[in-house]
């Protein structure tokens, strides 16, 4: 049984619609990872519902900590920290989290640790890649956020470029839902595209300007509605699989070619990638691809760490820790949080 001489680190993530607990060791043995999700919840609606989320959430959490305990065999005097994500989100289903999470540690003196749910991401790569090498180019690709960043250490980071409008989970979404596609309609469409011909819709790049990091997917998104309203209006028959192709090679290629020429142009040679996008397997094949090209060294999470899930929020916490960054009583949710 571990002792209370090791770190041990449980942590809390519901910034959506995900309610999950993990239980980590000195910041690298994972004791358990339970994600316990609402997509069949959601599904009805087309998309997460913020009331009905919150309230998932209140119904599971207690029970998921409980359960975490129990699969590390562990009990609360075992633990170091208690963490929580604290934002980005909604707002609802954070405070959740940070409502319990702040009773927990307060009643058991505990020091909290408030994690940002973007530096989780981040951090899902120290969880199977132990020797990552700073300084780095981060490309942060999820529902709510499209960045790159350099980041210089741990809890260092310097932004580069974000999106101007839509992220590109977010088009992925509207794009499905436009096609047809159930909700989440990203996995569905990235399986479609592995089927078509991605030169067979010609789609635009958003290139922003010969050296902008910046993004933008909106132009992108109304040239794929378009294409479907003009085959409607005229009775053509629109092959789904080549129109998904032909999005995702669009999206792929201007990732891609940013995040390279960020390093390139900084001489930097490792180049990550985080969020629930990086779990594409187009943009793994490419970006591996162009890496590969220009003696890069490409890390990204396995699949099950790329999604929301409270192994990652335990492991960025776990180097705040280290730093003796703990929150205090006032923490509170924090829906539109900054990262950079």
């Amino acid at each position: 049984m571990l002792g209370q001489d090791k770190e041990i680190i449980m942590a809390v993530e519901t910034s959506c619609d995900e309610t999950a607990v993990a239980i980590l060791a000195e910041g690298k043995d994972l004791l358990t990872n339970i994600v316990s999700s609402q997509i069949k919840v959601h599904q009805q609606y087309g998309g997460v519902v913020p009331e009905i989320a919150s309230r998932k959430h209140l119904e599971q959490v207690n029970g998921l900590i409980s359960l975490a305990l129990k699969e590390a065999k562990l009990n609360f005097s075992q633990l170091s920290a208690l963490a929580v994500t604290y934002g980005p989100g909604l707002v609802g289903a954070l405070l959740v989290g940070v409502s319990t999470v702040k009773a927990l540690a307060y009643s058991l003196k505990l020091p909290l640790l408030a994690v940002n749910h973007i530096e989780g991401h981040i951090y899902a790569n120290w969880l199977t890649h132990k020797h990552i090498e700073f300084p780095l180019i981060g490309l942060i690709v999820s529902g709510g956020h499209t960045a790159l960043v350099e980041m210089r250490g741990h809890g260092e980071y310097v932004l580069l470029g974000q999106t101007q409008d839509d992220a590109v989970g977010e088009a992925y979404d509207k794009v499905a839902r436009a096609m047809g596609l159930s909700y989440p309609g990203g996995p569905l469409l990235d399986r479609l595209a592995q089927e078509g011909n991605p030169e067979a819709v010609k789609l635009p790049r958003a290139w922003l300007g010969e050296n902008s990091y910046d993004f933008s997917f909106s132009g992108l998104k109304t040239a794929v509605l378009n294409y479907l309203n003009r085959a409607s209006q005229k009775g053509e028959k629109v092959i789904q699989a080549d129109l998904a192709a032909s999005f995702q090679a669009s999206v792929v290629e201007v990732l891609v070619e940013k995040t390279v020429r960020a390093a390139k142009q900084k001489g930097i040679l490792s180049v990550l990638m985080a969020g629930g996008v990086s779990a594409n397997s187009s943009l793994r094949e490419e970006m591996q691809k162009r890496c590969g090209q220009e003696g890069l060294k490409l890390y990204y999470p396995p699949l099950e760490f790329c999604t929301d899930n409270a192994a990652m929020i335990a492991c960025a916490a776990h180097y705040r820790y280290l730093k003796g960054e703990f929150a205090n009583w006032s923490l509170n949710a924090v829906p539109q949080l900054r990262l950079y």
